[in-house]
């Protein structure tokens, strides 16, 4: 399998299970009412919905992958960018898919979520992520997120140790990527905060594991 799968603890005491894989071996996929565990593909839960409709860019190649995965509804969020044919990662404030940027729209993916800023202050970030209506930053939460780092590798990241999101941001910018991390974005928590590899997986905090509806899963 082309990933490397590992576990870290940040200095604030946030626990980080991390994939690591080339933004080549990523592809976003609908998995209609079901979980990150109950599938056969490896990855991390996707962005936020609501009754099983997809409220995030979710895209490969132009193409939505479910209804409604065209657009970021209500707001413009960061939404992370794999543009193949230049061999360049971004992250884009978009509210459409019509909107991203990008040197062939037949060659890229998309994925929807809140942005990170990993290169700027604590105070910018937040008040970006409050423009992107970011879900209960402040609370007890368990986390996923999406960063890249200079040489184009991409990090899956799904934390169970609830912390805020700054403080989730915090671990990884401190533990992931050793100190080449460019930029990122936050994705679905709390009980949708899923993953899957060969070594390990994580359901959720949920009683059972949430159905998503959605993941950034890898081709192998």
């Amino acid at each position: 399998m082309a990933y490397t799968f590992s576990t870290v603890t940040a200095s604030n005491g946030v626990k980080l299970y991390s994939i690591k894989t080339s933004p080549k071996n990523i592809t976003i996929k609908s998995i209609g009412a079901s979980s990150v565990v109950g599938q056969t593909a490896y990855g991390v839960n996707g962005g936020y919905f609501y009754d099983g409709t997809l409220l995030q860019i979710a895209v490969n190649n132009n193409v939505a992958v479910a209804p409604n995965g065209s657009e970021n509804a209500k707001y413009a969020r960061g939404t992370l960018v794999w543009d193949d044919q230049s061999g360049a990662f971004s992250v884009q404030v978009v509210r459409k898919m019509s909107e991203i940027q990008v040197a062939n729209k037949s060659n890229y993916w998309a994925q929807g979520g809140i942005s990170m800023m990993l290169k700027s202050s604590e105070s910018a970030w937040k008040t970006q992520a409050a423009a992107e209506n970011i879900q209960n930053p402040d609370g007890a939460a368990n986390r996923t997120a999406l960063v890249y780092n200079n040489a184009n590798n991409i990090w899956l990241i799904v934390t169970d140790s609830k912390p805020t999101a700054a403080a989730f941001r915090t671990a990884i910018k401190e533990k992931i990527g050793s100190g080449t991390l460019v930029d990122g974005i936050f994705l679905d928590g709390s009980g949708s905060s899923q993953y899957k590899v060969a070594e390990s997986s994580y359901g959720g905090s949920d009683a059972k594991p949430r159905l998503v509806y959605q993941m950034v899963a890898l081709k192998s």
